[in-house]
């Protein structure tokens, strides 16, 4: 019995060395009882009072001034400026004349003998010289203050004044409502000379005039200078000379004649100098 006791006191020695060697390795810490714990306070902990977040005001830094950057142009080499003077043209100034007839005339529709009369002039007339040819050897005369000009030759007058101060002058014709205008007008040239031809007009009887039944208005190089040329004729052509020399073309036109007036006029397709050699022929139709 005794031998039980003694064995139970070492087992329980050994057990509380094996203990306290356990919680010396491990660290831990023995378990407190109830009965021995700290006793729990019930005293309500204080509770913090918040603080306001301090107010953020931002600073605004300053803005930087833009200071543009100014590139220079590259410097052009000057360029030299023509300076156009117009020169003035003269512009012509013309006037009207006073003329008296010296001679009885016949004072006609056109500058020429070929037109048709309008009305007669009296010897000691006084009239108004209104216009002129390119040469001024035909005058537009006119009553004075009047409104119905006619066509004389200057010689047949006694003008006071000179003739070229008056303004070159072209006035249409009467048109006749009756007959239509020439047809199958054509022309050829033989040097210098321009022969221009057309198709009959049958008029009626009593239709016929005095002056011839048909008329050409021509514009012809003569002497360097393009010169007005009327032309009456009882054919169905007639020949013209047209030199050359002239900066401006030749040109002219045909019109049927009667007594109540002038056709439609058809323009003539008016053949160019040829200067390959004398004789050489051009032709121009329509």
């Amino acid at each position: 019995m005794e031998k039980k006791r003694v064995l139970s006191q070492l087992n329980r020695s050994s057990f509380l060395a094996c203990f306290i060697l356990i919680l010396a390795i491990t660290g831990c810490k023995p378990v407190v009882s109830p009965a021995t714990a700290a006793p729990v306070t019930t005293e309500p902990l204080p509770v913090e009072t918040p603080t306001a977040a301090p107010s953020f005001t931002p600073t605004l830094l300053p803005t930087p001034a833009f200071t543009p950057t100014i590139t220079q142009a590259p410097t052009r080499r000057p360029t030299q400026t023509l300076t156009f003077t117009p020169t003035a043209t003269p512009i012509p100034t013309f006037t009207i004349l006073r003329g008296e007839v010296i001679v009885r005339s016949a004072c006609l529709y056109g500058p020429g003998a070929p037109y048709l009369y309008k009305y007669g002039l009296v010897v000691g007339s006084n009239l108004e010289v209104i216009g002129r040819t390119d040469l001024g050897t035909w005058i537009l005369v006119r009553a004075i203050g009047g409104n119905n000009p006619c066509w004389v030759k200057a010689s047949l007058m006694a003008v006071k004044g000179d003739v070229m101060t008056v303004a070159p002058t072209y006035i249409p014709l009467p048109q006749s409502p009756y007959y239509a205008a020439p047809t199958g007008v054509w022309a050829i040239r033989d040097g210098d000379a321009v022969t221009v031809s057309w198709n009959p007009i049958s008029f009626r009887a009593g239709d016929d005039t005095a002056s011839p039944p048909y008329l050409v208005e021509a514009w012809v190089c003569t002497d360097g200078q393009l010169i007005f040329t009327p032309i009456g004729s009882y054919e169905t052509f007639v020949r013209i000379k047209d030199e050359p020399g002239c900066s401006e073309p030749s040109h002219a036109r045909v019109f049927g004649v009667e007594k109540h007036g002038y056709t439609r006029w058809v323009k003539v397709p008016w053949p160019l100098p040829i200067f390959e050699h004398p004789g050489a022929t051009a032709q121009a139709q329509p």
